[in-house]
This record gives C-alpha cells, sequence and structure tokens, in this order.
C-alpha cells in the first residue's frame, strides 16, 4: 500500500509547470454514425501505437500525450495523435469528440479483462454498460507535495466554472436533455464522482487508499473516479471535470485554462497566502448549475451566496490569469477560452442540430474532429 512519505516524495519529484491531456473518443460505425463497439479493431489498426489505449467502454478509444513543457507542444501531440488514428482507421471506423454520443441507446458494451470482469461483477454490468460518456482529462503537477495538497483543496472550488467553459453533452438518446452537459448525471451512477472532498494531509489521502485496497473493489488510485484527484503514480492533480471537446482548439483552451489556474493557486501558495478551502456541498451546488446551463449559469458565490453569471465569474478568473497565461506562454489558448465562455460545445450542437437536426450533427463532429 502507498504511503503518505511516498506520495509526498512523487509529487516532489514531478517537474512543475508541465501539462498532459488524455481524451475519451468515440468510435463509429462509418455508414450510420453509431457507436460501436470496436476497441480491438481501432488498436489493431493502430498498430499498438501506445498514444492509444482502452477504456472501460468497447465504443471509446483514449488518446495520451506525454507530459509536455507548455500547451503549444499539447497541442501539437493532440493534432498529430487525431490524424494518425484517423489514417489508421480510415474506411472502418470514424472517429467524433463530445461528451456524449447525441443519438446512441443507453446502454452499450464494456470491455473485458481482469479489471473490467472485477467492476462487472462489484457495479453491475447493466451500470457499467450506461458509462457512455467522453472526458478530457487534464494533468497538471503544481510543484512541490505541501503546495499540491493546497492547490488541490482551493482549485475544488473552481471545478464548477472549469466544467461549464467544457460543457459539450446537450444530447442523449436522440432528445435535448435540457442540460449543457448531460455526463455527470451518467457518471453518478457509480460511486466516488463528482466534487472530491477536501483533504487536510497526505496521510488522509494514503488512509483512504489503504481502506479501498483492504476493501477489495478499490485496488488503486485510479477507482477513485472524482472529478479532481491527486495522482500518486504521476505526481500530478489530474482534472476530471470536462466534457471531451470537438476540437482539438477547444480542447488546449480547456487545458490552458486549468493550468493557469492550477500555477495561479500555486504561485500564490508559495508567497505564503492561505489559499481557501471550500465546503464540498456548497462546490456541488454550482457544480449542478454548471451542468444544467454550462456558460449561461448563475453560479453562487462560496462564501455569501450571492448568485453571479457565470460568464462574469470566468471573466474575472481570465483577467486575474493572464499574467500566469504569459509566464506559460499560452496566452492564444487562454484567449480561445475567452471565446468558449460565450459560445461553449454545448451551445455550438444545439445551433448545429436547430439547423440539420441530430444526423447533421453527428455528420458535423465528425467533420470537426480534425479541424484546425
Amino acid at each position: 500500500m502507498i504511503t503518505a512519505t511516498q506520495i509526498e516524495r512523487r509529487f516532489d519529484e514531478t517537474e512543475p509547470a508541465t501539462v498532459g491531456v488524455e481524451e475519451e473518443l468515440m468510435l463509429l460505425r462509418p455508414a450510420t454514425r453509431e457507436l460501436v463497439p470496436e476497441i480491438e479493431m481501432a488498436l489493431e489498426l493502430a498498430g499498438g501505437d501506445p498514444r492509444f489505449k482502452r477504456e472501460l467502454p468497447a465504443s471509446q478509444i483514449e488518446a495520451l500525450t506525454t507530459p509536455c513543457r507548455d500547451i503549444g507542444e499539447v497541442e501539437a501531440q493532440m493534432v498529430s495523435a487525431r490524424r494518425d488514428l484517423a489514417t489508421a482507421v480510415e474506411g472502418a471506423l470514424e472517429l467524433a469528440a463530445a461528451g456524449a454520443h447525441p443519438s446512441a441507446p443507453i446502454t452499450g458494451e464494456i470491455n473485458s479483462g481482469p479489471r473490467y470482469d472485477a467492476a462487472a461483477t462489484y457495479y453491475g454490468r447493466g451500470i457499467l454498460g450506461r458509462q457512455l460518456v467522453f472526458a478530457l482529462q487534464i494533468h497538471v503537477p503544481p510543484g512541490a507535495a505541501d503546495c499540491a495538497l493546497a492547490v488541490y483543496n482551493a482549485l475544488r472550488s473552481s471545478l464548477p466554472e472549469i466544467a461549464a467553459l467544457a460543457a459539450n453533452a446537450p444530447f442523449f438518446e436522440g432528445r435535448d436533455t435540457g442540460l449543457a452537459s448531460i455526463r455527470p448525471q451518467i457518471a453518478q451512477l457509480l460511486p466516488r464522482q463528482g466534487v472530491p472532498p477536501p483533504l487536510a494531509g497526505w496521510d488522509e489521502f494514503a488512509a483512504a487508499l489503504a481502506w479501498g485496497e483492504t476493501a477489495g473493489f478499490m485496488p488503486d488510485p485510479g477507482s477513485w473516479w472524482w472529478e479532481l484527484r491527486p495522482h500518486p503514480g504521476f505526481g500530478t492533480l489530474e482534472l476530471r471535470v470536462s466534457d471531451a471537446q470537438t476540437t482539438v482548439a477547444d480542447a488546449t483552451a480547456v487545458a490552458a485554462f486549468v493550468q493557469c489556474l492550477a500555477g495561479w493557486l500555486g504561485e500564490r501558495h508559495r508567497a505564503g497566502e492561505s489559499l481557501p478551502v471550500h465546503a464540498t456541498w456548497r462546490i456541488s451546488e454550482n457544480r449542478w448549475l454548471a451542468a444544467r446551463d454550462g456558460v449561461e449559469a448563475r453560479v453562487l458565490d462560496l462564501d455569501s451566496g450571492r448568485p453571479q453569471r457565470v460568464r462574469d465569474r470566468l471573466a474575472e478568473l481570465f483577467e486575474q490569469l493572464g499574467p500566469v497565461a504569459e509566464r506559460l506562454g499560452c496566452r492564444a489558448q487562454l484567449a480561445r477560452a475567452g471565446r468558449l465562455a460565450e459560445r461553449n460545445g454545448a451551445i455550438t450542437q444545439r445551433e448545429i442540430a436547430a439547423e440539420r437536426g441530430l444526423e447533421g450533427l453527428l455528420g458535423w463532429l465528425c467533420d470537426e474532429f480534425l479541424a484546425a
């Protein structure tokens, strides 16, 4: 079992100010653009490329970057991965990215293997089969272990703003759900989802991991599916709150926002500032509003309870993050995030569906997969 000392050492060893991304992509049947459980075909066609791996749904493939020096490198790796995967599966499969498929049935096939079979036994294959959701996961190492802990506790408060910016799943089962993102509502069928609890120290986190390992069905940190979690293997904070983004440009805009937020909080901690730690239930209330209304939401001030337009809150953050973006070399991507605050994926999907219907929306998602 991993100890608090081992967790601290891993965070201390990780190079700060880097960033990495994992994106979960849809595998589609070319003729109909429905989800198709062909992960084994996709991996075979990709020739064992280590950038691509399987996840729980058999109709999903995950594409990974390495830890990158800046968002520009992340963008280059994501463009290359999407292009190379599309070339590898051309004629056999189509690819698209969004938080959920607009018209897929509610359940689908899940992968087999020791880990997935054990999960099916514990959670039920019917519940796991409903996890047809697609996320953008962003890894940021905030620095030394004490800084990483402080940033983790404070970054929880910004999960709703990140989720609102990245909301990209308004349709599900062939209908408009009324939400900007249905993904968190599907994910919460499983435990250990949503806004994570604050941590008083790394010993508390190590004790939680040990408890889960002893229980037998949380065998490693990857079984804790919070929307923000410390990753002891990488020495990073992993943000799991964002929907998969239709284009690389949108994905890297969200990643830049996350990297700047983490960097800004880390700088404040190292300057001696005590970072805020808000109650999970208050953040969760804002998380619901972000899922429902996306960038058109009115979120609640976590101290006073006063409502505030999330667009105004995001504008404040973008202004505060400007100097950090300059130092990290991602001003252009943060500017793109500002444009997403006005018209994110959920808004765009609804506009396309209103013009072309859901079939046209699916075609547009596929067409945009390799867009610049």
